[in-house]
């Protein structure tokens, strides 16, 4: 120990991380993120999943409920960030169901537009509801302190 200073106990525990203070790796935050973003989900959708609605579905009604009136597909396509193709696919499947119709718009001859039917308002309805649950219980597994926390870890990694 010649030359070197000793360190006495007592600064060697001061020096050490305290337990929680270290960060995790940067791929492993990043991935339990994604599984976690995955997992919520999956409880979304099978929450969703008796109404007969997707996570998808439940959007495009949720869209038409809040405008109030038709709406141009590609209105819809931009508003759920997506191409018109995938609009006209899942129109497809809510036009099958009985959910929306199709009707042409009057002001223009190239334009369609999508309306909610009235067992798309109830399926909406429902939709919302069950959503709604979901996410209640989600949230209630954090305590108060955990779900500021993450509200504002999401808010610093979306701004």
């Amino acid at each position: 120990m010649a030359g070197r200073k000793a360190v006495s106990d007592n600064e060697a525990v001061r020096k050490r991380p305290r337990k929680g203070a270290r960060r995790p790796a940067a791929d492993s935050l990043v991935f339990s993120f994604l599984s976690a973003a995955d997992a919520i989900e999956a409880r979304l959708e099978a929450a969703l999943s008796p109404t007969g609605l997707s996570l998808a579905k439940l959007a495009v009604l949720h869209l038409l409920a809040d405008a109030n009136e038709p709406l141009p597909l590609s209105d819809l396509a931009a508003r759920q960030h997506c191409v018109r193709s995938n609009i006209t696919q899942l129109m497809d499947r809510l036009e099958k169901d009985g959910l929306v119709r199709r009707r042409a718009d009057p002001d223009d001859r190239r334009s369609v537009l999508a309306e909610l039917t009235p067992a798309g308002e109830q399926a909406h309805t429902k939709g919302v509801r069950a959503l709604g649950e979901a996410q209640r219980a989600i949230v209630s597994a954090l305590k108060a302190g955990e779900a500021t926390s993450l509200q504002n870890a999401l808010s610093a990694l979306t701004s």
